[in-house]
Parts: C-alpha cells; structure tokens; sequence
C-alpha cells in the first residue's frame, strides 16, 4: 500500500545535489524572489512523473500529507497524483472531493510555484464548465494577495477555452491587465495565444480593446501564432 512516507523515501533516493541547486536558481528561490523558502531535492521531472505513476492510488489523506512537505519534489508528486486521480473519476461527487482538496492546497500555500500551478489548474479546470459557482469562484481567486491563486485563476480558463468558452478566458485575463507580476502577465498571455488558436477573430477583439495598456509579455506572449507583420501591428500600439 501506498503512503506519504514510501513516496518521500523513494524520491530521497533520487536526490541530486547538483540539480537541486540548478533547481534552486531556476524557480527563484532566493531572498524577495518569488519563490524564496523553496527546498528542492534535485529531481528532473521526467523522474517524478515515474513515481507518481507507480504510486497513482495514495489515498488522499496521504495526499495532503505529502503535499506538506518542505521539499518541492514531493509536493509536485502529490499534485501530480491528484490529477491524475482528477482525470480517471466518474462519480460527480469524487471529483468535487479532489477539486476542493486542491483549493484548500491552493489556499494554504503547498501549490507555490508557477510549476505546480501549471500542471494543476488547466486540468481541474474541467470541474468549473459544470459547476454553478465557477464565476464566483473565479472572481474571487482573482482578488486574492496569493499570486498562485491568482495565476490558478487564469490557468482555470484553459478548460473553458478548449470547451469553446473564449469569454470566460478573455474575461478572466482582463482583471488582471494593471498586475504588476510578470508570472500573471506570461499565464494571460499564454492564455489569450490559446484564445487565438481557437478564433483569432476572439483574440484581435480583445487586442483592439488593450494592446496599448496591457503589460508588455502578455501583449508579446499573446501574438506568438500571428504572423510578423501582425506581431509588428500589435506591438507598434505599446510604443
């Protein structure tokens, strides 16, 4: 049987110092950055996805207790079986049950990176085109101090955009185009570039209202796909 402690044992085996401190660095673990406090193991992601395939039925008290661990690895493992338990429910109710489990790990800081945000909210997402509160739900991550709810917020959406839902995305992103993080204004992007594989017609709409006030990454993330005389339309309006 599966548990919080066999799995942190396992991934303590695959610790490599070398990567840790790469890892370190690369999530902005330092003093004022965004991800000041993190600890990492020093484990490739290919390497942690093994793992949580080989324990993807750790019941979900384990869950919580391995999404408490001060090591970020740890905490990736435990979201990646959450979703992955996400994915294979039927039943309305066990799918209510992960989601809102995942809300409480999102409010009490364990999703604390943009990477365990990102491999989280676009697939919970789903949960939200059938659920009543979505919008309040929304708003109200929206208006949070946590910048991970608030990145969760927009990477929600993805659902809706791939359902056909564009102004849920769209909506979305524009509460946040006065943010003053880079993190919000890449996921908007990210999203809005999704927004326009789906109708173009949606995102230029949305690029008539704010290319000009928008942050400068969300404008430049958003008009990837488009062609270089577009991209050069586009961006001309920031100048």
């Amino acid at each position: 049987m599966s548990t919080a402690a066999k799995v942190s044992a396992e991934l303590k085996l695959l610790a490599d110092s070398e990567v840790a401190k790469a890892r370190a660095w690369f999530f902005k673990t330092g003093k004022g950055e965004y991800g000041f406090g993190d600890v990492f193991l020093g484990i490739e992601v290919p390497k942690l996805r093994t793992v949580a395939k080989a324990h993807a039925s750790l019941d979900l008290d384990q869950i919580r207790k391995l999404s408490a661990s001060k090591f970020h690895e740890e905490r990736f493992v435990a979201l990646a079986i959450l979703v992955h338990q996400f994915k294979k429910a039927k039943a309305p109710t066990e799918k209510k049950l992960l989601f809102d489990a995942y809300l409480e790990l999102l409010k009490s800081n364990r999703v604390n990176n943009w990477d365990l945000v990102d491999i989280t909210a676009p697939y919970l997402g789903v949960y939200l085109l059938d659920y009543s509160g979505a919008d309040a739900l929304l708003a109200k991550l929206a208006k949070s101090k946590n910048l991970w709810e608030q990145r969760a917020s927009i990477m929600f959406t993805w659902a809706h955009i791939r359902a056909g839902r564009l102004d849920v995305a769209t909506n979305q992103i524009a509460l946040f185009l006065d943010h003053p993080h880079d993190l919000i204004h890449k996921a908007g992007g990210w999203m809005l570039r999704e927004v326009g594989k789906k109708s173009v017609t949606v995102l230029r709409k949305f690029l008539d209202l704010h290319a000009s006030t928008m942050p400068r990454v969300m404008l430049r993330y958003s008009i990837e796909k488009l062609s270089p005389t577009e991209r050069a339309k586009w961006l001309a309006k920031k100048n």
